[in-house]
């Protein structure tokens, strides 16, 4: 089994939902570290969601608040998050291309 360390990101998301990352095929992946940083000039309200291959839609978060200038850490620390092959994780903002994406994973395939 290989074991990779990625770094996935979006820019600029919206309020349109935001795939951020779809674990692929034969994979299974551990989401080790998830920020969402505000880049805009008033607060924003975020949902992190996920979407497992059995087509449920959960929250992570639901109408976070991020202050002007801040982030917010999703997953991190001693919480992680296992994706299975076709899962998704995706972002949406209540402000038109306002937060940034960084996530970092542990693919294993």
């Amino acid at each position: 089994m290989a074991n990779t360390f990625k770094l996935k990101t979006d820019t600029a998301v919206g309020t349109s939902a935001a795939t951020v990352y779809t674990c692929p095929s034969a994979t299974q992946t551990t989401v080790i570290g998830m920020t969402v940083a505000n880049i805009v000039t008033s607060q924003i309200e975020v949902d992190v969601q996920i979407t497992n291959n059995d087509g449920d839609n959960v929250y992570v978060i639901k109408n976070a608040p991020i202050p002007v200038g801040s982030s917010l850490v999703v997953i991190g620390g001693e919480q992680k998050v296992v994706l299975e092959p076709s899962d998704t994780i995706t972002v949406t903002s209540n402000t038109l291309s306002s937060a940034d994406v960084a996530l970092s994973i542990l693919e294993i395939s």
